[in-house]
């Protein structure tokens, strides 16, 4: 007898163990469950937040840092010659405002003797630059100069904007002339393959960090140049007039310094003006 109960009490005990070990594992199971949701949501709110985050500090449509980034107004720091610097070359028409516009096309037209040629410039990208030909073209600063250099050997360029290649002497000139204030490059092509693509305008210098004065060239032909030059915008018309000059060659004038020279075919700038497109 007391041997049937120990069997009983013996497998009461072991159902009661059983039971128990049962409820524990389900008890674990819940607790995973909790954590991993638990988890979950703690990801949830952490992305939430990101995100809330980076919308605060990129900006929306309506968000000033939108209009920082693609509207609005940029200050530009122009670098005035100081007077006993100037050479007979360099033209005063005063300075720019120092906040250009960021907004909206400019629509470049440089009228010559052989015909108009037309550009788009893009504010945007070269705010200062725009500005600074928006002051030029409004002082007359290019009326009746001549483009004074061409390219047509590793580079195809038709350089223009020294306001000294003017009247009978203007082959004389050593193309170092420009306003009284020298401005930073913009929107250089580092990316661009080639840099200097067909179709494009862009700005001459001395090679120097911020040395950008009025002169620009015309690229008529793809150019490797180094993307040391702000690209100013986009040639809309008049490109057979620039191979026309380019085909008729030049006088070898620079060709021991940058290359080039003078075009043998005359080309005068008679008005330079820039308005909205």
């Amino acid at each position: 007898m007391t041997s049937t109960r120990e069997r009983q009490r013996a497998a009461a005990r072991a159902r009661l163990e059983k039971e128990m070990a049962e409820r524990a594992a389900r008890a674990r199971k819940r607790r995973q469950t909790q954590a991993v949701v638990g988890a979950g949501v703690v990801l949830l709110l952490v992305v939430a937040g990101t995100a809330w985050l980076a919308s605060n500090l990129i900006g929306d449509d309506s968000g000033t840092e939108n209009v920082a980034r693609d509207g609005g107004s940029a200050q530009c720091d122009w670098i005035e010659i100081p007077a006993g610097e100037r050479t007979p070359t360099t033209k005063d028409v005063g300075l720019p405002g120092a906040e250009q516009s960021r907004t909206g096309t400019q629509t470049m037209t440089i009228t010559t003797n052989l015909g108009p040629i037309t550009a788009k410039v893009d504010q945007s990208a070269v705010p200062c630059t725009a500005g600074s030909f928006i002051h030029l073209a409004e002082k007359n600063f290019f009326d009746n100069t001549k483009c004074h250099r061409l390219v047509t050997e590793g580079i195809k360029v038709l350089q223009c904007g020294d306001p000294s290649a003017t009247g009978n002497g203007w082959r004389e000139t050593d193309g170092t002339g420009g306003p009284s204030y020298r401005m930073s490059e913009e929107n250089l092509p580092t990316d661009m393959r080639p840099p200097y693509p067909e179709g494009v305008i862009a700005m001459a210098n001395s090679g120097q960090p911020a040395s950008t004065g009025s002169q620009f060239f015309i690229v008529y032909g793809d150019s490797p140049l180094d993307p040391n030059y702000t690209v100013l915008g986009t040639i809309t018309g008049g490109m057979d007039l620039v191979k026309e000059i380019a085909a008729a060659g030049d006088d070898g004038a620079f060709a021991q310094q940058a290359g080039g020279g003078h075009p043998k075919k005359e080309v005068v700038i008679t008005d330079l003006t820039m308005a909205p497109a």
